[in-house]
């Protein structure tokens, strides 16, 4: 597993991260939860990414506790605030919630101090210089090493770095978005705004919930076991008025196993190989139920995609992709 500097921050991430969205705070049971986690790190990875939202804090509990028995400078731990914890009602990212939900992360990780704090979303009822002086704050005292942001826009990211620079405030590390085959939003602004920056940039949701391993089929009922068939994840599915189970996506993304076949790859493999082919991304977060998922995602780095192939992906998905 290589590692990439993450932004202009001192960190450097493994190609692959390793997310807790949906699996690890209640998807799976506990004690594989933790096997998959210790797996991941086992296998190379280096960042864990989750939030205090994610299981009502559970998620970063475990993610704690499995990586306990590590060495502390040998992995890093991302989370991020601004969704209701729980049953409490506290969001957003006004100094006090900072404070509060950064303490409560802690002690939930038990650490001192956590490797990179990220806005979950955009806070339009908090100033802006109010979000960023208070994250300022949580780097200069320690609790935090670098900050980032998930799913800003590009006229939000700007506004956040003209501030930083103008108040000499902590500028991000990392602007975590989701990005795919099939969802190729970022390349509209953000990924190039990033850039200039010195922002890096963590993908996630890297094989659109399921969709790019080609286990659903146009026309079919899901899988039994998989995200698609559990009522209680399948509402994750609709994003942005497109749904990730429409049969016209589902037609392309078929089209795309002959080509992964052709280099030896498993579909999975390919959607992450592509990912980390594009030199804006820092590192791939992805997530799994079972360890031999992980063994699997691993294969991926290093993974040569030739021009052909992909000039051949992009004439697949061009008119079922998500551009903007």
């Amino acid at each position: 597993m290589r590692k990439r500097r993450l932004g202009k921050s001192a960190l450097e991430v493994s190609d692959l991260s390793f997310g807790t969205w949906l699996t690890i705070a209640g998807g799976i049971e506990r004690r594989q939860a933790i096997r998959c986690v210790q797996t991941a790190f086992e296998s190379g990875v280096n960042l864990f990414d989750t939030a205090n939202q994610y299981g009502a804090g559970e998620a970063e509990r475990i993610v704690g506790e499995a990586l306990r028995s590590y060495p502390r400078d040998n992995y890093l731990i991302a989370t991020k605030l601004f969704f209701p914890v729980g049953d409490d009602p506290g969001h957003g990212l006004s100094a006090a919630q900072i404070e509060k939900q950064l303490n409560n992360s802690l002690q939930r990780l038990r650490l001192d101090s956590i490797d990179l704090y990220q806005c979950h979303r955009y806070d339009a009822e908090t100033p802006l210089e109010e979000t960023l002086t208070a994250l300022d704050r949580a780097v200069r005292s320690g609790k935090v090493r670098a900050i980032g942001f998930s799913e800003w826009s590009a006229e939000q990211i700007q506004s956040a770095v003209t501030l930083i620079g103008t108040e000499h405030l902590t500028p991000f590390a990392s602007n975590q978005s989701q990005y795919s085959i099939v969802w190729r939003k970022p390349e509209a602004a953000v990924l190039e705004l990033g850039a200039r920056n010195g922002i890096g940039f963590l993908a996630f949701s890297p094989l659109a919930h399921g969709v790019l391993t080609g286990k659903y089929k146009a026309g079919a009922q899901p899988p039994p076991g998989s995200r698609a068939a559990d009522a209680r994840m399948n509402m994750f599915m609709e994003t942005a008025g497109r749904h990730y189970r429409s049969d016209y996506l589902l037609e392309a993304v078929a089209l795309l196993k002959p080509i992964a076949v052709n280099l030896g790859l498993t579909m999975a493999q390919m959607s992450l190989a592509w990912l980390l082919k594009r030199p804006e991304v820092s590192s791939v977060i992805f997530g799994a139920s079972r360890p031999e998922q992980i063994a699997d995602n691993v294969k991926a780095v290093g993974a040569e995609l030739p021009s052909e192939a992909l000039k051949a992906i992009n004439g697949i998905v061009q008119d079922v992709a998500v551009w903007k």
